[in-house]
């Protein structure tokens, strides 16, 4: 019972990756950065209610267990910045990526003296410094240094939205959210830079009484010149530490390149002719990037879904073993018992490999100028449905080709006429099958209620169609649908020039095992209990059983449906509320 309850956990920790970590630290300090400019914007109304909010910012954050979660977050990601400089093979960035790398690791450099000058000087000295302290010591002691400090909200701001966008991209909600997240990311740094002015100001012009300054410029509040000195001589040192580390892993970049060049080179052989030499520790979705050869890649190289997939050809003993997240992500598209699948994005070969892609771009080697897909993927909640024509290779036999590829057209054609009708987008045309995605702009249970009519509504046409064609066929047009739905990866596979719009996922291949399953079944539909479970419609008369899917551990429970047509009682209201 134990290791039951314990499966799912030692599942879920096998997808936690660097990634992974550097998300969620990210979101702490982001978190910390909305607090923190929210308490700044309150300068606006006066400098007396910035500071009295302060107390609460403080009292949260200051509290241990928060200021350990925020102060380990710091330097968790702080470090996994310095790793990601260490670790790029190469540098061939978008300008996005460029600017957030450039930016997280500015930061620190322009906030040290801050961190040191105000957090570290209560538990050395003793000092008190808020709001009035910080505002003299830059407005009115060092002027030039309030231009510091609206540079380092910018900069922190801008990496943290990159971030934040870099995350949600792929979520389905992110088109509905996006419009409030960008009057946030230009609305709150805004106010937040004025009230800073405001604060600034009026300590400028409250700061000429001497009994001001005898209240807020203290011992007490800002210490001695001596203790000033050596809280400047900490955060020189700190911040020469900090562009040491920086300089270290320059440095080893250099050590492992040499160490690489010694080791030698690996070949790698994609499976059309071309072949490249790489240094050992480069992945191959990085050698595809360095010699501008197309490979699809939805989510950039991140091993957030699986279409940089590559078959190994030959010996697999030679590779290095799957991280957590390459397995994890594997097990998720039923590839995780084939040694003989990768993920290009996290495969680095010590040896000569030879391997071709699974969803190849579809592009010319001329023009391949670049390799990522014209738009990123993002995660939702599809349903699929694939369609497939039954006897057309002992149709072609008996009719002239023409003819056959006529009757093939007029068959996709009434598919695709019944899933536009209920909402569905036809997708993609494979010989005389079709797959159909039903969800892109629907909720999960409407999706699963539309794919299940667009069932029915095949059926009827497919009956009116044989009606028309009459004697022209040898026997009545028959057919097999496989429905199932699940979170996939939506987006454009190919290069910037040629691309083909899918969903990639578990769920896409499990409805074309059922659509295989519906000839030894006898049926003409087979739904998965997902999906009926999902539109919230009850099997009614439906067969239901379990089946084993290649690739998946746990057997599926699914709906056998010998006609299709009785799928349409099941969904009489929806079809109503359609029409």
């Amino acid at each position: 019972m134990a290791e039951t309850a314990a499966s799912p956990l030692a599942h879920a920790l096998r997808g936690i990756g660097i990634r992974q970590v550097r998300l969620a630290t990210g979101l702490v300090l982001f978190a910390y950065i909305v607090s923190h400019f929210a308490n700044h914007a309150l300068g606006n109304i006066s400098l007396g209610t910035m500071d009295d909010a302060l107390y609460y910012h403080a009292w949260f954050w200051q509290s241990w267990p928060v200021l350990v979660l925020l102060y380990g977050s710091v330097l968790i990601h702080l470090g996994l910045g310095i790793w990601a400089l260490y670790a790029r093979r190469q540098f061939r960035w978008t300008g996005i990526e460029l600017t957030q790398l450039v930016f997280g690791l500015s930061i620190p450099a322009f906030i040290i003296s801050h961190v040191i000058g105000v957090r570290l000087a209560a538990p050395l000295f003793g000092h008190e410094k808020d709001y009035p302290q910080v505002f003299f010591a830059y407005w009115v002691f060092r002027p030039q240094m309030q231009w510091m400090m609206y540079a380092v909200l910018l900069i922190s701001w801008i990496h943290g939205c990159i971030g934040i966008y870099f995350w949600m991209r792929a979520k389905p909600y992110f088109r509905a959210v996006a419009p409030w997240l960008l009057a946030l990311a230009v609305i709150l740094p805004t106010i937040s830079m004025l009230g800073l002015y405001q604060g600034g100001r009026a300590v400028q012009r409250a700061s000429g009484s001497p009994e001001w300054r005898a209240d807020n410029l203290s011992r007490e509040k800002v210490g001695t010149a001596t203790e000033q000195a050596s809280l400047e001589l900490i955060s020189s040192a700190v911040l020469y530490g900090y562009f040491g580390l920086i300089g270290f892993a320059l440095v080893a970049r250099g050590v492992r390149a040499m160490v690489e060049r010694r080791r030698g080179l690996v070949r790698l052989s994609y499976g059309n002719g071309k072949t490249v030499r790489v240094p050992i520790g480069l992945s191959v979705l990085e050698a595809s990037t360095r010699f501008n050869i197309p490979h699809s890649s939805v989510c950039g190289g991140r091993a957030r879904c699986s279409t940089c997939r590559i078959r190994i050809i030959g010996d697999c003993s030679q590779l290095p073993t799957p991280s957590n997240r390459e397995a994890f992500v594997l097990e998720r598209v039923g590839a995780g018992n084939d040694p003989a699948i990768r993920l290009a994005c996290q495969l680095r070969p010590r040896a000569d490999v030879a391997f071709f892609q699974i969803f190849p771009a579809n592009t010319a080697a001329s023009s391949a100028t670049a390799i990522k897909p014209a738009h990123a993927g993002r995660e939702r909640y599809i349903v699929s449905m694939f369609v497939d024509m039954r006897g057309s290779t002992k149709l072609a036999e008996q009719l002239l080709p023409f003819d056959t590829v006529f009757i093939i057209n007029r068959f996709l054609t009434a598919v695709s006429q019944a899933v536009v009708e209920c909402g569905g987008q036809p997708n993609q045309f494979v010989g005389d099958g079709q797959l159909a995605l039903f969800g892109l702009s629907a909720d999960p249970q409407t999706a699963c209620r539309q794919a299940i009519e667009a069932a029915a509504r095949i059926a009827v046409h497919v009956d009116a169609l044989n009606e028309f064609l009459g004697d022209d066929v040898p026997q009545p047009l028959r057919f097999g649908i496989g429905i199932h739905g699940g979170d996939v990866i939506i987006g454009d596979i190919g290069s910037e020039e040629h691309t083909v719009f899918t969903a990639l996922g578990d769920p896409v291949n499990v409805a074309a095992r059922l659509q295989d399953m519906t000839k030894a079944l006898s049926c003409e539909a087979i739904v998965s209990e997902n999906v009926l479970k999902t539109a919230n419609l009850e099997p009614g008369d439906l067969h239901r059983i379990e089946v084993q899917i290649r690739g998946r551990v746990e057997p599926l429970v699914v709906y056998t449906v010998e006609k299709a047509a009785a799928l349409s009682d099941m969904t009489a209201d929806f079809a109503v509320a359609a029409a």
